[in-house]
């Protein structure tokens, strides 16, 4: 079976691509390496470098026999997408479409899309489930949504079938260390911690303390990248095997505060951090957490590698490879 994988040189894709040839799976990588790493590419996928904004490099890659695609090429910086929304408007929203209007002239039937907890916007419950309503409190988790309409309605009028995965908090690293190039500019807590530790930039901080949690810093959700690359695998079977779309949170139904992070970190690397503390971020929400029964249910899956000390120890493991 030939799976395209658009995004598939970045640092989830990467994992993904990964998982995909572990199970026999044939690999197609279309990504503009604007924010993704050719050297994380394994060996035995195809590499195209392309944009979602090409209809030339789309025709490209749809030239070949494509049996699934998986999307994960969108830029996903909360706090970035409220400063320059016209940024994800354009690669996400814009981008995904050319995607679908490709996927439906080359008749694609099973796509799977790479979304987010930030779908749900401000938790009225917790954890969060797949019903939970869905009011984002930021751009980014607003165009992940107007995906996933988009993907409803083509399934509606094209048979065409979708699983949406909706992500809490990836991060962690393959524990062979198999994948070692780092992600481009990385807006999330762990990476930016790894970049403060081994130089990469000269100051971390904290944004807000002021949070309505135990030590005031905004908990969240942290799923290894190899539990949700698992998840993608499970995903194609399930929907060649029940030709149903699937809509899943991936998370761990556990929270762990930044302090929480910070602290977990410092006894890893058996060093301090030297942190500062900088205003909350327009659109963040105090808690995130996941209730993942139904991809329980459904897929049999459930996370393994996600426990704190494990996410961290992986991260380390890569990013000390750059001191």
């Amino acid at each position: 079976m030939n799976v395209l994988v658009i995004g598939g040189a970045g640092y989830i894709g990467s994992h993904i691509v990964l998982e995909l040839i572990q199970n026999n799976y044939k690999v197609l990588v279309f990504d503009d390496l604007s924010s993704g790493n050719e050297e994380n590419i394994d060996s035995q996928a195809s590499f195209y470098n392309g944009s979602l904004l090409s209809q030339n490099d789309l025709e490209k890659i749809f030239s070949n026999k494509i049996d699934v695609v998986i999307h994960l090429a969108a830029f996903k910086a909360a706090g970035e997408s409220m400063v320059n929304p016209s940024k994800y408007l354009n690669n996400n929203v814009i981008g995904t479409s050319n995607l679908l209007i490709a996927c439906q002239k080359f008749n694609i039937k099973n796509f799977i899309f790479s979304s987010t907890a930030a779908v749900y916007g401000n938790p009225q419950y917790l954890p969060i489930d797949e019903k939970h309503p869905k009011i984002p409190t930021n751009y980014y988790g607003e165009s992940k949504l107007q995906i996933e309409r988009n993907l409803d309605w083509f399934s509606r009028i094209y048979n065409f079938k979708y699983a949406s995965l909706r992500y809490f908090n990836a991060t962690g690293y393959d524990n062979q260390m198999r994948i070692r190039g780092l992600e481009n500019n990385p807006q999330n807590l762990i990476p930016s911690i790894m970049e403060f530790l081994v130089g990469k930039r000269n100051k971390f901080g904290i944004y807000g303390d002021d949070y309505n949690t135990k030590d005031g810093t905004a908990i969240r959700d942290y799923i290894h990248v190899t539990d949700l690359a698992r998840a993608h695998v499970l995903s194609i079977k399930y929907l060649q095997n029940k030709k149903k779309n699937l809509i899943l949170n991936l998370g761990t139904e556990k929270g762990y505060s930044v302090y929480d992070v910070v602290k977990t970190t410092e006894k890893i690397i058996n060093k301090k951090i030297n942190f500062h503390k900088e205003p909350r971020r327009k659109g963040d929400i105090d808690i995130l957490i996941a209730d993942y029964k139904k991809a329980y249910e459904i897929l049999n899956w459930k996370p393994v590698h996600s426990e704190i000390n494990e996410i961290i120890q992986t991260t380390w493991n890569i990013y000390k490879l750059y001191l």
